[in-house]
């Protein structure tokens, strides 16, 4: 079975295909350890690798099932657009659990539970990880055998590619807490790209994805500001 799996290994084509998937997932990882790090700053301080660890695993677990499991169904019409809007709300309640002066926000009633950072770093990522995961399966299919073991050792070397970037970015947060505002931005830019390449509505929406992409960014960032202000206020 494992010479099924890892047929080809290390041969010319299956290093070129090897070399770009991991180009992939240097390229659409990075969304994926902003939510990561964002999902994770308001937790105390000694839970915060931990739920960049237990989510990234996590994350990672379930882009090896879908994978191996549900390819077919992420190509599903509608999907995606329902992925997009689930992404904006996402987005603006980081923005407001995070809202504060200067981001420093303690209220009492801030989810800082371990294990609601890790549920919102697994959904986040479940949906923001659809691309990664249809890109990847298209690189392997590239391959006449073998597809498997790349597929597998893809997703192997995304793992460290996700908790770097993420410990990174959370270190910049916690210096810069304005890159929260940047990093929710960058979470409305995706929704926005998984609306349009829906193949239910996306051609509806495609013509005007500068104007989406501006607007998703505003009304995170607006919508976000006010109901942090809101529970600032309680």
């Amino acid at each position: 079975m494992l010479e099924t799996i890892f047929a080809g290994f290390l041969t010319p084509p299956w290093l070129a295909a090897f070399t770009s998937i991991i180009l992939l997932d240097l390229m659409l990882s990075g969304d994926n350890a902003i939510m990561i790090a964002l999902a994770s700053r308001n937790l105390p301080p000694h839970h915060r690798s931990r739920a960049i660890i237990i989510g990234g695993i996590g994350a990672v677990l379930i882009r090896i099932a879908c994978t191996l499991f549900a390819t077919g169904l992420l190509a599903t019409p509608g999907l995606r657009a329902l992925g997009g809007a689930a992404l904006i709300v996402i987005a603006v309640n980081l923005i407001a659990e995070n809202h504060g002066a200067g981001g420093q926000q303690k209220d009492a009633d801030q989810p800082k539970t371990l294990g609601a950072a890790v549920r919102t770093i697994l959904v986040a990522d479940f949906i923001m990880s659809m691309d990664n995961i249809l890109s990847l399966a298209g690189v392997a299919n590239t391959m006449p055998e073998g597809k498997w073991g790349l597929i597998i050792c893809g997703l192997l070397i995304s793992i460290p590619i996700v908790l770097f970037g993420a410990q990174i970015f959370l270190l910049i947060m916690l210096k810069l807490p304005v890159l929260i505002y940047f990093g929710a931005g960058i979470l409305g830019y995706t929704a926005v790209q998984l609306i349009v390449e829906d193949r239910l509505v996306g051609s509806y929406f495609a013509p005007f994805t500068l104007p989406l992409e501006i607007l998703s960014i505003l009304a995170i960032w607006g919508i976000g500001w006010y109901r942090g202000k809101r529970r600032a206020i309680k």
